[in-house]
């Protein structure tokens, strides 16, 4: 066997048993042998799939390879990954343990090609995609990052109480105090708060355990209509106080205390 024939059934990866006899260095009938003498130790549908009567005509039709199955055969038992480990197994050769972990790694396990550009503009579209695919990962693991830190606090009946009165949006409380969303946002960057990420705001780790905030994952498409996914922040009534009084001790007061301090 030259080149090994990729085959799949039911969205597996699977082997012909004249394929496994070849590359684990034994014959179909030791194969079909150890499968006889074993067959309470093999599931259909698990191990193997035994193919007869309208699925093996199905499979005849859409195989390339005719020499995969007999012309005149009435059944075909095709190998998943774990009936190939069993196999390999039952042999106990050195040759059939070596092939099936290149099977496990090679074959069961199809890495995707990376396509090499050809010309400068496919390499720079290429750098861009795998930046954007670094982006999106750092994106997801700092939501859950922020998510799990936000769970942490016990909360007692003060936090209790806090937490049913409901979340508010950066743009209410900036709103408050005469400001966009963009410039309180800014402000706490400025005080050691929160910390930008492509475009996303999160706060910094000493702050994500103080019930705060709650994120939820938010999905989208950019401009180029590729799916991207950003948190969806709001604070806690516990983060509205927390912003207020750290204002508060820089001098920044809300639009409705302007009166009083002057």
């Amino acid at each position: 066997m030259n080149e090994l024939q990729a085959i799949e059934q039911q969205g597996q990866r699977v082997l012909t048993t004249e394929q496994l006899a070849e590359l684990y260095g034994t014959t179909s009938r030791a194969i079909k042998q150890n499968f006889s003498n074993n067959k309470g130790k093999f599931k259909d549908g698990l191990h193997y799939f035994l193919l007869d009567g309208t699925t093996l005509k199905d499979f005849k039709d859409k195989v390339d390879n005719f020499d995969l199955v007999g012309k005149n055969a009435n059944q075909l038992y095709l190998w998943t990954r774990r009936g190939a480990a069993r196999h390999s197994k039952m042999l106990g050769t050195d040759q059939a343990w070596d092939m099936f972990d290149s099977l496990e790694e090679n074959y069961f396990n199809p890495q995707p090609q990376l396509q090499v550009p050809q010309t400068l503009p496919e390499a720079l579209r290429l750098a861009a995609d795998l930046a954007d695919d670094r982006d999106k990962e750092r994106n997801g693991r700092l939501i859950a990052e922020q998510q799990v830190n936000e769970l942490k606090p016990k909360a007692d009946y003060y936090d209790h109480i806090l937490a049913n009165k409901g979340l508010v949006t950066t743009t209410s409380i900036a709103k408050n105090y005469g400001w966009s969303a963009t410039r309180l946002n800014r402000e706490l960057h400025e005080l050691g708060v929160q910390f930008n990420q492509s475009g996303s705001w999160y706060l910094y780790s000493k702050y994500q355990d103080h019930g705060y905030t709650h994120t939820e994952p938010f999905a989208y498409k950019d401009k180029d209509g590729n799916d991207q996914v950003k948190p969806k922040t709001k604070w806690t009534q516990k983060g509205h106080i927390f912003i207020y009084e750290l204002l508060k001790g820089h001098d920044i007061l809300p639009m409705i205390e302007w009166e009083d301090a002057e």
